[in-house]
């Protein structure tokens, strides 16, 4: 992972990622995970990066950048071997325009690609080799000594069928440094891309909802801790436990619960976490926890599930006199984690 910078008021953002991709690329090969013969290291990135100048800088290194563009951008063909005409004059550099917002404007595709996705439907891919952009002397090329270079890629575009959460999804654009490719080629790069995002959305739930942005780890123990595989999952347990219920007054139940079997009664919250040992099981719910005895499973576990039970019901699925159902339900009642009823 890359060491956050931020950033100053003269700082460029493109010299920086260029310093930081460069440093994180030669620890990776000082460390034996790149070496001769290798794949090319793919780095993906968002908008934002200026992809173009990022593989001229880094061309001596062995990786191959993936960028998105933004959708108004126009690529041009590559200008085709040089010829000379009576006029005379330079050569021509650039070939047609392809302008990502007219479709009018794409010429046939080198590679067209379809195939299915579990989360983004059916996934079609369009690609164009030796595409370029239309360098101009301002930003990171401002100081750039002699004749703009001509960077030739690969122009990708992806449309998915739909987004998830049945979101309509807009088409998106992809530049390689990278010629030449197969469609096994471009599928593997759109494909890097979304598991980018799903990689990028997967460190903001860490920031945002499990706020791992707030402990100033300082104990390589601590670090451990933070390292568990069952954190998430224990977090989420702890979340449930401690979720308000919805408060229904048990009416005219609120004191005590009569011993008849022909009373309903149900969780106030849907989020109760059962937790069942060798010798006793515990319920959290509505930021309380209640411990039972193992035979007591039977009775909560329908509970938990989201039922609605009759006391009789329950009392016959555990194997309990009716009399010690009622009791353990009279704790939760008590605890406002259930409510009973005839009309539940």
């Amino acid at each position: 992972m890359l060491d956050a910078i931020r950033l100053g008021p003269s700082d460029d953002a493109t010299a920086v990622t260029a310093t930081q991709l460069r440093e994180v690329v030669t620890r990776l090969v000082h460390a034996g995970q790149w070496r001769p013969g290798d794949a090319d290291i793919l780095v993906v990135m968002d908008t934002g990066y200026d992809v173009t100048h990022l593989a001229y800088v880094l061309a001596d290194l062995p990786v191959e950048l993936v960028g998105r563009l933004r959708s108004d951008r126009v690529m041009l063909r590559d200008a085709g071997p040089r010829r000379s005409t009576p006029r005379g004059g330079q050569p021509r550099k650039h070939g047609g325009v392809l302008t990502f917002s007219k479709p009018e404007s794409w010429h046939t595709p080198d590679q067209a690609t379809t195939c299915d996705t579990t989360r983004y439907g059916t996934a079609q891919a369009l690609a164009w080799d030796r595409m370029h952009p239309r360098l101009q002397a301002r930003g990171p090329w401002l100081d750039h000594c002699g004749e703009l270079p001509l960077i030739h890629g690969t122009l990708i575009r992806l449309n998915v069928a739909h987004l998830p959460g049945d979101r309509d999804p807009k088409p998106v654009w992809l530049w390689s440094w990278r010629t030449g490719m197969t469609g096994a080629d471009v599928d593997l790069r759109w494909q890097a891309f979304l598991r980018r995002f799903d990689l990028e959305h997967t460190f903001r739930l860490f920031k945002q909802t499990l706020g791992w942005t707030v402990p100033k780890v300082r104990d390589p123990h601590t670090a451990e801790l933070l390292d568990d595989p069952t954190l998430i999952a224990r977090y989420r347990a702890a979340m449930d436990g401690q979720a308000v219920g919805r408060m229904v007054p048990s009416l005219p139940y609120i004191d005590t619960v009569p011993v008849d079997g022909g009373l309903r009664v149900r969780l106030t919250t849907t989020r109760a976490v059962l937790n069942v040992g060798e010798d006793a099981v515990t319920l959290s719910a509505v930021g309380a926890v209640y411990e039972f005895a193992r035979e007591a499973e039977a009775v909560l576990r329908p509970l938990v599930d989201g039922r609605t039970m009759d006391l009789a019901a329950l009392a016959d699925t555990a194997g309990l006199v009716l009399e010690d159902v009622v009791g353990l339900v009279q704790e939760l009642v008590a605890g406002q984690a259930a409510v009973v009823g005839s009309l539940l």
